[in-house]
């Protein structure tokens, strides 16, 4: 045979070699794969189970379900299902979604129709005949008007029998309230009660049995710690911010005449006044109420009343339909740094009496004018705001025991606090 004839056969008879071994090496490798399918079979018919991890299936490298008698990961083959959500599998979701979901329905959204009064100039002020007639003093003619104003803000509903919770100044001089609900239902309101030197009022619904929010322990609050801020931004609708606790007992801002102020950088803007602040166990802890912003919107200072005082608030509402507070009768100012070296203070914490009522139950009582008062019933007072939002909490006859300062020693007073006289104004800042 020429070698041109043996290269010939050589290069017609290589290509049917190698596809024959190729077919042979994949008809041994199915061949296998039944024997291991087969064997695998057997011991999951006798109930026998290695326990060895098995990695899960469609690319879940790091998921590994362990082989168990009777499990139902056994009964179907011991793999976990490829694609299984993680609620499905008991695994909870992240975040405080569950928490929300029960304590938004009792956030509510609050509209109410406010009529403003406003004092403009006669159209006729300019008018030459009328002038003519009636001389030049008819251009200072002016003509009261009324305006109607929609207000938007938030509401808590704290109670089954329809009672929410709201800023003042969200219902103040309105006519009529609306309250829309979580589930889309709108519902006419009425006014209970307000007290408007802590920015709070009251409202009632006729729909009894509505979910209602637990309030907290705000003195338990800390700063640093989670909380989430519910309301109407805008008029948009529900909405749920979550920030920190920045401080605690902020006062001296103007808002109201009581102030014990939560800070917080919750992003809090327009429509959320009235509010919900919550903490991460879904606890009622504050009311929001106002931002500290050069733009009109968030710039992260907002600022939410202490539930302890939004319930003392209520209750006083709802058992007479205004807010008793009990008279001490004392005038205050901040205890700066030049006051606290000169009475050997380690800090500008207290609140110096520049002036006490001749008359009234701190008189009686033995305080002085120049008396530093440090502690409320072992509570550190910080400052002169921060006493007399304390002292607002007190209704007439309740006893405060008080830590003072005079004359370089510590003395434990206590005073009884009686009725605000019937001619005392409405107090200035610094009187409690």
């Amino acid at each position: 045979m020429s070698v041109d004839t043996k290269a010939s056969l050589r290069d017609t008879f290589l290509p049917i070699r190698t596809a024959t071994g190729a077919a042979l090496l994949a008809a041994g490798t199915i061949l296998g794969a039944l024997l291991v399918a087969l064997a695998g079979g057997g011991s999951t018919r006798s109930g026998r189970a290695s326990g060895a991890p098995v990695p899960a299936l469609a690319g879940n490298a790091a998921a590994v379900v362990s082989q168990t008698p009777g499990s139902s990961a056994a009964g179907r083959g011991g793999m976990a299902a490829a694609g299984t959500p993680a609620a499905a599998s008991g695994v909870p979701s992240e975040g405080y979604a569950a928490i929300l979901r029960s304590v938004m329905p009792s956030v509510v959204n609050i509209s109410s129709l406010q009529v403003v009064r406003t004092y403009e100039s006669s159209p006729f002020a300019m008018d030459p005949f009328f002038r003519q007639f009636f001389g030049d003093g008819f251009g200072e003619l002016v003509v009261p008007r009324q305006r109607r104003a929609l207000s938007l803000g938030s509401g808590v509903v704290v109670d089954e029998h329809g009672t929410i919770l709201t800023n003042y100044h969200v219902v103040e001089n309105a006519r009529e309230v609306k309250v829309a609900l979580a589930d889309g239902r709108e519902l006419r309101a009425r006014p209970v009660g307000s007290d408007s030197r802590t920015d709070l009022a009251v409202l009632k619904v006729d729909e009894p049995g509505l979910p209602s929010l637990v309030m907290g322990d705000s003195e338990r609050l800390e700063v640093g710690d989670i909380v989430l801020a519910i309301g109407n931004p805008f008029g948009i609708g529900q909405t749920v911010t979550m920030g920190i606790v920045s401080a605690m007992g902020r006062g001296s801002l103007g808002l109201a005449d009581y102030e014990d102020f939560i800070q917080t950088d919750a992003a809090i803007n327009p429509g959320n006044s009235g509010g919900a602040l919550i903490n991460t166990r879904g606890e009622l802890v504050g009311i929001s109420t106002a931002i500290l912003s050069r733009s009109g919107g968030y710039q992260g200072i907002g600022f939410a009343i202490p539930s302890n005082m939004a319930r003392e608030v209520l209750d006083s509402i709802l058992k007479t339909g205004r807010v008793v507070r009990g008279y001490v009768g004392i005038e205050a100012q901040a205890v700066t740094p030049e006051i606290a070296r000169a009475f050997g203070l380690p800090d500008a914490h207290g609140a110096l009496l520049s002036g006490v009522d001749p008359q009234g139950p701190a008189q009686r009582a033995g305080l002085r004018r120049g008396d530093v008062i440090l502690a409320l019933r072992e509570r550190v007072i910080v400052s002169d705001d921060d006493l007399r939002a304390q002292l607002s909490r007190f209704k007439p006859g309740d006893r405060a025991s008080l830590t003072v300062l005079r004359d370089g020693r510590r003395l434990q007073v206590e005073v009884v606090l009686g009725e605000p006289p019937p001619n005392l104004s409405r107090p200035g800042r610094r009187r409690g």
